[in-house]
């Protein structure tokens, strides 16, 4: 069984930074691509980031592009989603999730989620 769990969320004003991690366990880390989504309260959950299983590739949201940036510890079974730049209305709960298959870059269909972990994002 596949676990994800978030960490590093809380509250920054705009312009700050944070960074959140996803510890995985459960399986070869190093062989999944994982991504990164985010859910606005009232909203959609909506991709934010995601890397293939070797870190070679990385996509973002144009939303995000330029501000946050995703890369992995395949050693320490961790994904991390370094935000800059900080704005209100990245406030929501982020999500990382990982597909059921692995070494395929990119996922289409993501089977694995965490429980999420909240920022918000004051002004």
């Amino acid at each position: 069984q596949v676990q994800l769990v978030e960490s590093g969320g809380g509250l920054v004003q705009a312009g700050g930074s944070l960074r959140l991690s996803c510890a995985a366990s459960g399986r070869t880390f190093s062989a999944y691509a994982m991504g990164w989504f985010r859910q606005a309260p009232g909203k959609e959950r909506d991709f934010v980031a995601a890397i293939s299983w070797n870190a070679v590739s990385t996509d973002y949201a144009d939303s995000v592009k330029g501000r946050f940036t995703t890369f992995r510890d395949n050693a320490k079974k961790t994904v991390y989603l370094q935000m800059n730049s900080l704005k209100p209305e990245d406030t929501a709960v982020y999500y990382c999730a990982a597909p059921s298959g692995s070494f395929y870059y990119p996922v289409k269909v993501y089977y694995y989620w965490g429980q999420g972990t909240q920022v918000t994002v004051s002004s």
